[in-house]
């Protein structure tokens, strides 16, 4: 671990209002889009890939799988170009393109090779450099002391996408074909979220004279005085304890709630519900997972990290319960939307432990490192899914395997050192 050297030059005057929330708004919107057209809408898609090339679930869901090994294995490198770069546009605009390019080819697509290809390539490697990575990195360097609830807002662009994307995905496959709904969402990207990347985004406090959580520069002192920083060498990162158990927590955390939304859909319709009830309990659950997010957020910014993280196991578990046991329609939505709520803490408290723990200017380098160290779990799981299904006619199986999980990252992240909070306080 190195520090960072001092910057002696004083920090512009500036009177604007703190543009911290409008770099969580884009990051929301980024969220938005990268999830809600891959993740959200790929339980929707699954039915229609299925059918148009005969493949089986396991065979779809080997898509997801492989995009998630991409994205790891290129995570680190990603993390660290974040880190280092003086502007984050550049990275955000490339992968805009990226994605927009993908959908545009997977409009195209006469085998599930290529749907393979073009989601380990151009989806993989887009979604993190245009949201994902990018979208989170932008939020760490606005925030240090209220990064929990800054990160609970800004991934609320991930639960927000899972209440609209399953029912519109549904309607645009019903009245334009899976094909044309691909080319939709690559015209979307072009027309929407370049030009807000291009105009709104600000990399950092510093870069127009102002500090995280909105900070008042006392006249005339040197930015490095104000804000301590200290940066990790990715030798230090590796060789920490804490990063490892973090990987470990929220590799289960991310592969089991990833593995049981993208099933969900087909798993109800198992049950004898049509696609719109279906598609309608995906939404609910993503529609509590917009509060959870915010909740979350706060427990992490006033109690202990470690209760929020096992009051967020704890509403998953339960939810999970009761998707698997109830089959009355209106228990099922309740269940969905317990688990939403539990499942809506994920992400920011990924994000919200991590920057505790190794700090904002290191954050990009860090959850890029957790990219590769999470792939084995994160990435099986929702095949693991599918295979059992295509096995035993039933999801009964993966929930049992799923509860353990749960259980071991509960007993994880109790064991992860986190710094006081006068060190948090400068990270």
């Amino acid at each position: 671990m190195t520090a960072q050297d001092s910057n002696h030059a004083s920090p512009p005057e500036n009177t604007q209002k703190f543009a911290g929330w409008r770099m969580t708004g884009i990051a929301f919107f980024l969220d938005f889009i990268q999830v809600g057209f891959f993740f959200y809408s790929f339980g929707i898609f699954f039915l229609a890939l299925t059918e148009e090339f005969g493949a089986t679930r396991l065979g779809v869901s080997l898509a997801f799988m492989i995009s998630s090994i991409v994205g790891a294995i290129f995570g680190p490198f990603i993390g660290q170009l974040l880190d280092k770069q003086s502007s984050i546009k550049p990275t955000m605009i490339a992968g805009a393109l990226m994605l927009a390019t993908g959908y545009g080819l997977l409009s195209q697509i006469t085998a599930m090779w290529q749907f393979y290809f073009i989601a380990g390539t151009l989806l993989a490697l887009g979604g993190s450099t245009m949201g994902g990575q990018s979208s989170s990195k932008l939020v760490a360097n606005w925030f240090v002391k209220k990064r929990g609830v800054a990160l609970g807002v800004a991934t609320m662009g991930i639960s927000g996408s899972g209440v609209l994307m399953p029912a519109l995905s549904s309607f645009m496959i019903d009245e334009y074909g899976w094909r044309n709904s691909y080319l939709l969402f690559a015209i979307s990207i072009i027309i929407l979220v370049i030009p807000v990347i291009l105009i709104w985004v600000v990399t950092k406090p510093e870069d127009i004279g102002q500090l995280p959580d909105g900070e008042i520069i006392a006249p005339n002192a040197p930015v490095a005085a104000v804000v301590p920083q200290t940066q990790w060498t990715t030798s230090a990162i590796l060789k920490s304890t804490n990063f490892w158990l973090i990987a470990l927590t929220f590799s289960i955390l991310i592969g089991v709630f990833q593995a049981i939304l993208l099933h969900m859909v087909p798993q109800f319709m198992d049950m004898g519900f049509d696609i719109e009830e279906a598609a309608f309990a995906l939404s609910v659950a993503a529609t509590l997972g917009v509060l959870g997010k915010v909740v979350f957020g706060w427990l992490i910014d006033n109690f202990h990290p470690r209760l929020a993280v096992w009051v967020c196991i704890a509403t998953q578990a339960a939810g999970a319960l009761g998707i698997l046991l109830f089959d009355d329609y209106t228990l099922l939505l309740s269940a969905s939307a317990l688990y939403g709520f539990g499942m809506g803490g994920v992400v920011p408290l990924n994000g919200a432990i991590s920057g505790a723990v190794f700090g904002r200017l290191s954050f990009g380098r860090v959850m890029g490192l957790m990219r590769p160290a999470t792939l084995p779990i994160q990435g099986a799981t929702t095949p693991l899914a599918g295979w059992i299904y295509d096995q035993t006619g039933s999801y009964l199986y993966a929930f049992e395997i799923f509860f353990g999980a749960w259980l071991v990252a509960a007993i994880a992240i109790s064991l992860v050192k986190l710094p006081n909070s006068e060190q948090a306080s400068n990270s």
